[in-house]
């Protein structure tokens, strides 16, 4: 993991994916928020929560994209909690993940400094682009200890929907993912 550490008093930690719906850490608050410059893709593998290392799923890393936003879930992780939140939350992203500070806006207007964790291209599990079938067969097919990569698709679509966001790469596999369940 990097070096970019939470600040004594606590943090904000933004959720672009699982997190959004199953943060399963310790928060005093939760904020919709948008991390400008960035776009979210099913471009990294996951070998230990979604699929296997032999078999991996695909879950979401942040893109740079200086013309995009992307929507997710600000927490606010109090001190008492800072390093037991950043052990687990390090062996959750264990999978290619490296924590990073960026800049969110709330949707209260509020700007916040965040931890993110982002897979870069390059680390050990990186799948990168595929056209959107392969992609989706691929989460159709995957299943791991944290269960089935579909439902992670389908999870986030939700959790996106609930957020009132419209996120065309996640709306687009989770149409062609329903075109395999429907064969």
């Amino acid at each position: 993991m990097s070096s970019a550490a939470p600040p004594d008093e606590g943090f904000w930690l933004f959720g672009y994916g699982s997190l959004i719906w199953n943060p399963s850490v310790p928060h005093v608050e939760r904020l919709p928020a948008r991390l400008p410059g960035f776009s979210r893709r099913f471009w990294q593998g996951s070998h230990d929560h979604r699929g296997l290392p032999h078999a991996p799923g695909r879950v979401v890393t942040l893109i740079e994209d200086a013309d995009s936003v992307c929507t997710g879930m600000a927490f606010r992780v109090p001190a008492h909690a800072a390093v037991d939140v950043l052990h687990a939350l390090d062996h959750r992203e264990k999978n290619g993940y490296s924590r990073q500070r960026h800049g969110l806006v709330a949707d209260s207007g509020e700007h916040l400094d965040a931890l993110v964790y982002i897979a870069e291209p390059g680390n050990f599990a990186w799948l990168g682009p595929a056209p959107v079938e392969e992609v989706a067969r691929q989460i159709a097919t995957s299943v791991g200890p944290s269960g089935s990569n579909r439902d992670y698709l389908q999870q986030l679509a939700q959790a996106l929907r609930n957020l009132g966001t419209h996120d065309e790469h996640v709306f687009e596999l989770e149409a062609m993912l329903q075109q395999f369940v429907e064969r």
